[in-house]
């Protein structure tokens, strides 16, 4: 197994043209204030930031722009149930390298019931995509993470955290590194400082200021979080003390 040394997605472009509009959403979040360009690890490209800030908007026009359906799924799922997606993905354009993906996914949280419907209402589900709802949450989100993604592949999720126990975010980050070496990319929005983790990775923050790349230990995440852990009582005495 071989991990990529050049991505299949180089870079995103923000297009600034006519509709573009930066008094209205999406186009006022800051985090597009001035975005041009948007460049990908070969492997792994985190997206993080406070709620809020556009991260999950943001990706989920780049899973649009790239051809992916904005509900969740692969390429060839293409199902609504409330079209509540921005339309910031008009105006993204993908720069693709020469080698074309053999597989792909968009893995929303969000959404994820919608998609497990329209897979169980189709039939047209493959290993690892069916039965989703008959598994607890998380047991079908790992499930079709760990079975239906097949290596070679473009991989964008939002939020994958938001079903899995600390324990599965470490099985998470062990069954995507067996993905990386399988020739795959992943574009990954979370909150997770145990999924930020995953060395050797582009971490883009979203915050008041724009868009700027970070490294681990900078990320809010991972310092509120070693913070709290470090000093529990200090954290709880001062938010939880009285008036």
């Amino acid at each position: 197994m071989t991990a990529l040394t050049r991505p299949y997605w180089i870079e995103a472009r923000f297009e600034r043209r006519e509709g573009w509009d930066e008094d209205v959403y999406p186009f006022n979040l800051p985090v597009l204030k001035a975005l041009e360009t948007l460049v990908f690890h070969p492997r792994v490209t985190f997206l993080v930031g406070e709620n809020g800030a556009g991260k999950s908007t943001l990706i989920e026009a780049l899973a649009i722009a790239w051809g992916f359906n904005a509900e969740g799924g692969s390429k060839d799922h293409q199902f609504s149930t409330r079209a509540s997606h921005s339309p910031l993905h008009r105006f993204v354009r993908p720069v693709r390298a020469p080698v074309k993906a053999k597989d792909g996914y968009f893995l929303r949280a969000e959404s994820f019931f919608n998609t497990a419907s329209y897979l169980e209402e189709s039939g047209t589900g493959r290993s690892g995509q069916t039965g989703l709802h008959e598994q607890s949450h998380g047991e079908s989100f790992f499930n079709l993470f760990d079975n239906r993604f097949t290596g070679d592949g473009l991989y964008i999720l939002d939020e994958p955290e938001a079903a899995l126990s600390p324990t599965r975010q470490l099985s998470f980050l062990a069954r995507m590194h067996e993905l990386v070496l399988h020739g795959s990319q992943f574009i990954i929005a979370t909150h997770s400082p145990i999924i930020l983790g995953y060395p050797d990775a582009w971490l883009y923050q979203a915050s008041t200021h724009g868009l700027e790349r970070v490294a681990y230990e900078d990320t809010e995440h991972f310092q509120v979080t070693r913070g709290f852990l470090n000093r529990r009582d200090t954290y709880l005495d001062v938010l939880l003390a009285g008036d």
